[in-house]
């Protein structure tokens, strides 16, 4: 089977226009948080993680835990939102192979580094949400919650809220 699926044009459009309607999502470079998601949720400060000096390591530490908390979080053959902001999206399998790019990312990355980047169970249960200017990720959902609670990525020490 075939990972990082386009979504159709139709696709693209319902879907933002639910995550704007739903999340309130107002893309800022300066006005955070930027979107409203369900409870529960947590947000974690990841901006020690940003720049030159920061732990590259880190970086595959959060692609391998957030993978793990999806699979865990999705059936067999479940494939979930994967969005750039701006950009294409996919229908993405946690279970099938997660090519890369030329830089060694995911085709969308899972770390913040340019643009919001989400990855959200199909019926919006639960979500993963990185904010490049507010330097956070927030995740939604009792289910994934869970999930990443029992994965603990390096890049979540700092709580910046919760609810």
């Amino acid at each position: 089977m075939k990972n990082w699926i386009p979504f159709s044009d139709q696709e693209s459009d319902q879907i933002w226009d639910k995550i704007h309607r739903d999340f309130k999502f107002k893309p800022s470079i300066s006005k955070f948080p930027s979107f409203k998601v369900p409870h529960p949720f947590i947000t974690y400060d990841i901006s020690g993680f940003f720049g030159e000096s920061a732990d590259l390591d880190a970086y595959d530490d959060l692609e391998e835990k957030a993978l793990d908390a999806f699979k865990e979080s999705t059936l067999a053959d479940e494939y979930i939102l994967a969005f750039d902001w701006q950009h294409e999206c996919y229908w993405v399998n946690p279970r099938l192979e997660f090519e890369r790019d030329e830089f060694g990312e995911w085709t969308i990355p899972i770390f913040p580094n340019g643009d919001y980047y989400f990855f959200i169970q199909k019926d919006f249960k639960w979500g993963y949400l990185g904010h490049p200017w507010g330097k956070s990720i927030t995740i939604f959902g009792k289910k994934l919650m869970e999930a990443f609670d029992k994965q603990k990525p390096r890049m979540f020490r700092k709580i910046l809220r919760q609810g």
